[in-house]
């Protein structure tokens, strides 16, 4: 894939993939970086492509039949899609490369289509974005923290506000999102069901190799840690920063992941959360390669366009038992 002849804004990606060659060529090279097109039902290379239908046909008859034809969709997130990928791959790259997301109902504005279908465009294409968490576990200096997501106490009525913050108890019926955020790395964020000792020493252990120097706030659940790891406290009712210990590079992802839920899409169903959270995570982690260097929005586009294949989600799982059919779909 030759990513000079990539687009390299959003106006430019609209124009591009509106050729459906370019899409062909784009989608064939991500897909098959080799050039040897395998069939997604039975991984035949003994494939053509047929120009005048804009399909692939594998004449392999190694499963009993005879040659079946097939698209490029099939296998990835797009497939059983009626919508073609010249509307797919601009909403696509809205998703990865708005820093604060894109909603659906600027989706069903810009490309024409219904707001619950441009909804469903947008799971799908937080799916693709999940962190595949294949590149071992964080370790150096790393900081752990979590937040309540939810909506605000001053614009909840009265007695609303009386049943959901009682006390010192905290915000009761708020969803809780924890993170391990390694200094100069990658963020994992995850929704938890609580954020007692046992539930925060398993995330952290999962995901932070042992021996790392790791930073959180004054929270009795992370008591206990120093035993795997060189554990230091800043209590924020004391102060914020104390040299090293902070965890400024949380909050930093906090302020990104609630900018989004509360500006853009508003409203969001504790249910779907976590796609949310996985959203901003990927933006959060290709903001710089390796060297440092801030990533174009070309490149965090191919790298999320990597995730697409194998992944597959159908309406009725997205609205499965424990989602709301309706309400907010932003």
């Amino acid at each position: 894939m030759d990513s000079a002849l990539l687009p390299k804004t959003l106006q430019e990606a609209i124009l591009y993939f509106a050729d459906a060659e370019n899409c062909r060529a784009f989608m064939t090279a991500l897909r098959w970086s080799d050039g040897k097109v395998v069939c997604p039902r039975c991984g035949s290379t003994d494939v053509d492509w047929l120009p005048n239908a804009r399909l692939f046909k594998c004449y392999s008859k190694a499963e009993g039949h005879g040659p079946v034809k097939f698209s490029l969709k099939v296998g990835t997130i797009f497939e059983d899609s009626p919508l073609g990928l010249d509307k797919w791959l601009p909403v696509m790259w809205m998703l990865m490369n708005s820093k604060n997301g894109v909603s659906s109902w600027e989706i069903h504005r810009s490309i024409g289509v219904t707001q619950k279908t441009a909804w469903f465009m947008l799971q799908r294409g937080r799916l693709a974005l999940q962190d595949p968490s294949t590149g071992g576990k964080l370790s150096g200096e790393v900081e752990v923290d979590e937040t309540f997501i939810g909506g605000k106490a001053r614009n909840m009525h009265g007695d609303v506000k009386a049943r959901k913050i009682q006390g010192r108890r905290g915000p009761e019926g708020k969803a809780i999102v924890a993170a391990v955020l390694e200094r100069g790395g990658k963020v994992r964020a995850k929704v938890v069901d609580e954020r007692k000792k046992k539930d925060m020493h398993a995330f952290v252990r999962e995901n932070v190799e042992a021996n790392s120097a790791l930073y959180s706030d004054a929270l009795k659940s992370y008591d206990g840690l120093g035993e795997d790891y060189a554990h230091q406290v800043i209590d924020h009712a004391e102060a914020y920063v104390d040299g090293q210990v902070h965890t400024n590079g949380a909050e930093n992802f906090w302020s990104l992941l609630k900018r989004g839920i509360h500006g853009t899409y508003v409203s969001v169903e504790p249910y779907h959360l976590f796609r949310y959270v996985d959203e901003q995570a990927f933006r959060f982690n290709t903001r710089k390669d390796a060297d440092g260097e801030v990533i174009s929005d070309s490149e965090r586009f191919v790298a999320g366009m990597k995730q697409i294949v194998g992944k597959r989600l159908t309406y009725s799982e997205l609205i499965g038992v424990g989602a709301a059919a309706t309400g907010s779909q932003a």
